[in-house]
C-alpha cells in the first residue's frame, strides 16, 4: 500500500497518548488505586482505537485505489483491505 502522510494533528493525538501512558506509569510508582489505573488505561486503549480507526478510514480509499492502479484484482485489494481493519482491531 502506499506510504501515507500523517497530519500534525495525527501526532498531536499520538503525543497526548504518550503523556497518558508517562501518566499511568506515574500512577503505578505512586502505587494508586488500580481502579484508577485501569481506568487510566482504558482511556489510552479507547484512544489507540481511535487513531487506528480516523488513520485506516481516512487512507482506506486511497491504499484501494493505489492497489487497483497497480493492476492487483479487485478480489486482491478487498482481501487487502479486510486484513487492514481486522489487523486495526
Amino acid at each position: 500500500m502506499i506510504g501515507v502522510k500523517y497530519d500534525d494533528k495525527m501526532k498531536n493525538r499520538l503525543r497526548r497518548i504518550e503523556g497518558q501512558i508517562r501518566g499511568v506509569l506515574t500512577m503505578m510508582e505512586q502505587d494508586q488505586d488500580c481502579r484508577d489505573v485501569v481506568n487510566q488505561l482504558s482511556a489510552i486503549r479507547s484512544a489507540v482505537d481511535k487513531a487506528l480507526a480516523v488513520i485506516v478510514a481516512g487512507n482506506l480509499e486511497a491504499c484501494i485505489r493505489d492497489e487497483m492502479e497497480k493492476g492487483n484484482t479487485p478480489d486482491q485489494v478487498i482481501k487487502e483491505a479486510i486484513d487492514l481493519l481486522v489487523k486495526s482491531r
